[in-house]
C-alpha cells in the first residue's frame, strides 16, 4: 500500500496544496497512491491522538508514506526517530519530498533522519527563546501583552473619579458593578490594578 499523508495545524490552512504536490509526484513516477490520510491537527498533539498513529500502527512490510516534508510528520527529533524506528522494525518506507528523501532500513536513512530532526528541533528551540526574549521587552517596556482591554474596562476608565468615590465610601464591588452596568470581576480587576 501507498499512502499519502497531508497535515495542517489549523482550519486556517489549507491541504489543498500538499495534496497537489503529492498527485504530481505520483504521476511523474508512475505511483498510485491508495489510500489518502489528512488530518487539521497539530503535530504538538501526541501520536496517540492523531491518524498518522494509527496508521503507523497498521503499516506492512513494503507499505510507504509519503508527505510533502518531514516536518509534516513530527515536530521533534524523537517523535521522528520513533516513527523511524517503527517502520524501520516493520519494512516499510517514509518518502518526502521537500527533502527528497527515501527513509527505510539503510544506515544512511537513519542518519538523515537523525540529522534533519535535530535541525528542526535546534531551530524551533532558538525560535522560542527569541520570542520569548521579545515578549519579556515588550512586559519590560511597559506594553500590554494579551488580548487588549475590553469595552467594559475602557467604559470604567472614564468612570476613575466616581469608582474612587464609591470605594472610598465603601461600597462593595458588586454594588459599584451594578451601579456602573458591568461585571464583578471586571470592577474587581480595575480596583486592584487601579486602588492599591
Amino acid at each position: 500500500m501507498i499512502y499519502g499523508y497531508i497535515r495542517v495545524s489549523t482550519d486556517h490552512q489549507n491541504t489543498a496544496n500538499q495534496h497537489h504536490e503529492i498527485e504530481l509526484f505520483a504521476q511523474k513516477h508512475n505511483i498510485h497512491i491508495d489510500k489518502w490520510i489528512q488530518e487539521i491537527i497539530s503535530s504538538r498533539k501526541p501520536l496517540s491522538e492523531r491518524k498518522l498513529g494509527k496508521l503507523l500502527k497498521k503499516l506492512k512490510k513494503g507499505d510507504i508514506l509519503i508527505a510533502t516534508e518531514l516536518s509534516r510528520l513530527g515536530r521533534n527529533l524523537l517523535e521522528v526517530m520513533g516513527m523511524l524506528q517503527k517502520c524501520l522494525e516493520k519494512d516499510c518506507q517514509i518518502w518526502t519530498l521537500k527533502e527528497n528523501y527515501r527513509l527505510g532500513a539503510d544506515i544512511q536513512s537513519k542518519v538523515l533522519a537523525f540529522a534533519f530532526s535535530l535541525a528542526s528541533e535546534i531551530e524551533r528551540q532558538l525560535i522560542s527563546e527569541r520570542t520569548r526574549l521579545s515578549l519579556q521587552r515588550l512586559k519590560d517596556e511597559g506594553t500590554h501583552l494579551g488580548r487588549p482591554y475590553g469595552t467594559s474596562y475602557q467604559k470604567l476608565q472614564k468612570e476613575h473619579d466616581r469608582i474612587k468615590i464609591l470605594v472610598e465610601k465603601g461600597l462593595t464591588k458588586a454594588e459599584i458593578a451594578r451601579s456602573l452596568g458591568c461585571s464583578w470581576l471586571t470592577v474587581h480587576r480595575y480596583i486592584q490594578r487601579n486602588f492599591k
